[in-house]
């Protein structure tokens, strides 16, 4: 591959944004990449002028080898490293290999349109997620400029803010920005009717949330009822003592085995929009239900497979495993071991005296900390109130270092 790419960032105002610095190598380069859009406002130069193919990740490698001996020079949109073709590029080209230029991003220029601190507005792509990607950013008084994927974004924002509580959110569509059509529309989600604008656009919400509204924030813990399903679920107050244990950190990735209705996986997710997580489900009905309950709160990109160990092959191994259910299937807690990436966590519940005991063999082989949990809940008892008591849980919670450590060493 080309031993250096220069990716020059640009804005809606095209050449008139442009540096010096930006229009030499433009000017000088054998190969322009780029957006046909792109290619377009940028008419700068000499160099052969090729528009980006579709699909284009798998393409990309093919498309550097083939002008490896030639000045490449790559058009991008605002700043390259903010959501754009600097971070791909960085990754396959390695980056010691690119030269960025950047612009002005578009969060950069909303803020500055808005008079809102950019350090303190969340940023939320819809480019290629669901619009329910928001959901998990959504809290009164909350700032969120949307990145959308098209003229129909707008609205989608409007409709999904007045389902969730949200309607009389203020919302400013800002289109063009930078260059000389830039335009803003501003409303309220509840009475949003604007027609539907230009496609380059980002929405920035001021949220406002109805004063009878559920509070469904990040902090694990969510309702139970929020929870579709037959029943087969963490209940909130062991769910929250569970996802504290597995320590959910941005980037990594759960295995939620025996999933049920999906709240462990989902509420991890929920923590950092860069979490992921795998639910292992062997009962079919319960498939399209953990699929649903991770769209309605805002994290569809949780993967649900089949039955666990059968379905572990070929899937990424994990930071961290919850098993809630299925801990007395045979071999399924060694298989879970097996998969566990170094240095990461496995938290297992059991409700029934033989998966109990199963959690304290474990203990007592490899240490971690054994813990029985058990909630009262406050209920009516004719004019008065009584304590009913949930289910006690057992829980065992070993760090892969303890797996791995001789028996000696683990006593």
């Amino acid at each position: 591959m080309t031993e250096r790419v220069v990716v020059v960032g640009i804005g809606a105002d095209g050449v008139d944004g442009l540096s010096r610095r930006a229009l030499r190598e433009l000017a000088e380069c054998d190969v322009q990449l780029g957006s046909r859009r792109q290619l377009e406002l940028v008419d700068v130069g000499s160099a052969e002028r090729v528009a980006w193919p579709t699909p284009l990740v798998p393409a990309l490698p093919g498309l550097f080898d083939r002008y490896a001996q030639q000045r490449i020079c790559v058009l991008a949109s605002g700043d390259p490293m903010f959501h754009g073709i600097g971070v791909t590029l960085a990754r396959l080209l390695g980056a010691d290999r690119l030269e960025v230029l950047p612009q002005a991003s578009s969060v950069s220029l909303a803020c500055a349109r808005l008079g809102w601190a950019v350090a303190d507005t969340a940023v939320v792509s819809l480019v290629e997620r669901p619009v329910e990607t928001l959901l998990p950013a959504l809290y009164d008084a909350g700032r969120i400029v949307v990145l959308s994927r098209g003229a129909q974004t707008p609205g989608e924002v409007a409709e999904l803010l007045c389902a969730n509580g949200f309607g009389a959110s203020t919302v400013s569509v800002l289109e063009q920005l930078g260059g000389p059509a830039e335009r803003r529309v501003d409303g309220v989600a509840q009475t949003w009717e604007h027609p539907v604008g230009d496609a380059l656009n980002v929405v920035a919400v001021t949220c406002v949330a109805e004063v009878a509204g559920r509070r469904l924030t990040r902090i694990p813990g969510l309702p139970d009822d929020v929870f579709g399903g037959d029943g087969q679920l963490t209940k909130q107050e062991v769910r929250a003592l569970t996802l504290s244990a597995l320590a959910p950190a941005p980037g990594e990735l759960l295995w939620d085995v025996g999933a049920g209705s999906g709240s462990i996986a989902i509420e991890w997710c929920r923590t950092s929009s860069s979490c992921r997580a795998i639910a292992f489900e062997h009962v079919a009905a319960r498939v399209s239900t953990i699929e649903d309950n991770a769209r309605a709160l805002g994290v569809p990109g949780v993967t649900v497979r089949g039955a666990a160990p059968a379905d572990f092959d070929e899937a990424p191994a994990p930071d961290a495993i919850f098993v809630g259910g299925g801990v007395t299937v045979p071999g399924l807690l060694e298989a879970c071991w097996d998969r566990l990436a170094p240095g990461g966590r496995l938290v297992a519940n059991a409700v029934t005296a033989e998966s109990e005991a199963l959690l304290v063999e474990w203990s007592s082989k490899f240490g971690g900390t054994l813990r029985r949990l058990q909630v009262h809940r406050g209920e009516p008892l004719g004019r008065f109130t009584t304590w009913r008591p949930q289910l006690p849980v057992a829980q065992l919670i070993l760090g892969a270092q303890e797996a791995m450590a001789p028996d000696d060493e683990r006593r």
